[in-house]
């Protein structure tokens, strides 16, 4: 994902011959403008900013008064395009700019269509994205949503249809998708659902010296796992037909697997 970059430029000499900053601004159009409070340059003399450029054009917005506004509209930017906003300014003052979290992009995504195919894909189609945010892929197991996958989004308002190969567990699965913007707040898609013909999956020993196998009767079979110990913590995760053991110490641990939850002893 993407973050915008607000970064202060080194100072430079202008063709005036006074030296100047630069503030850069990076991200992309989400249908807001920039505002800007604009103080007295350090000599009294004037204000502080000199120039405002987005996308490298100077803007004709009025820059000389205490607080202007960076109007995109005036730039025929579409939602989700991407921009660059440099503000150059005298060096003995700071301008400020009061809003540039309007550059980030947010989760705005309205899901059209979502399915799991016989041939195990999971398929979703959106509409109304405007900044580009990785889709985070979950499945429900062990009593809880688990990331499986992760998919980066088109961040464009058009409607952008995805895929993602899961690895479903046997019996009703339950997949969705979701996404985390500037704001910490994720935005979660509607649930799909999925029934797996695989069979129930066993594991042996139960008491363990080396390794624990995933079986399918007598077959041999990959799932997805999670080890925590017995103060909580996961010590091991992955998608196997057999987990080495050889390195847990003695005692008693808690393994998640396919779509069930057991325990077994480190001898």
């Amino acid at each position: 994902m993407k973050k915008i970059l607000f970064a202060i430029i080194s100072l430079c000499v202008s063709t005036t011959g006074f030296a100047t900053g630069v503030i850069v601004l990076e991200g992309n159009y989400q249908g807001k403008n920039l505002y800007v409070q604009n103080p007295f340059a350090g000599s009294g003399v004037g204000f502080c900013v000199q120039e405002v450029r987005v996308n490298g054009n100077v803007t004709t917005d009025e820059i000389t008064s205490s607080a202007f506004e960076i109007d995109f509209r005036n730039l025929q930017l579409k939602v989700g395009d991407k921009v660059e906003v440099k503000i150059t300014h005298k060096d003995d003052c700071k301008p400020k700019v009061l809003n540039p979290e309007v550059l980030k992009p947010k989760s705005t995504f309205e899901v059209v269509s979502m399915s799991v195919d016989k041939d195990l894909t999971f398929k979703w189609t959106t509409k109304g994205e405007t900044g580009k945010l990785a889709y985070t892929i979950e499945q429900f197991r062990w009593n809880k949503w688990v990331k499986v996958g992760e998919v980066e989004g088109n961040g464009t308002p058009e409607e952008n249809s995805y895929s993602f190969k899961v690895a479903p567990h046997s019996g009703k699965n339950q997949f969705r998708v979701k996404q985390v913007d500037y704001t910490g707040q994720p935005k979660l898609s509607k649930t799909v659902d999925f029934m797996s013909t695989a069979p129930e999956v066993t594991f042996t020993p139960a008491k363990v010296s080396k390794e624990i196998g995933f079986l399918a009767g007598t077959t041999p079979v990959e799932t997805m796992f999670e080890i925590y110990d017995q103060f909580g913590n996961i010590v091991k995760k992955g998608f196997a037909s057999t987990v080495d053991a050889s390195n847990l110490a003695k005692g008693a641990y808690y393994l998640n697997y396919d779509n069930k939850m057991g325990e077994f002893i480190k001898k």
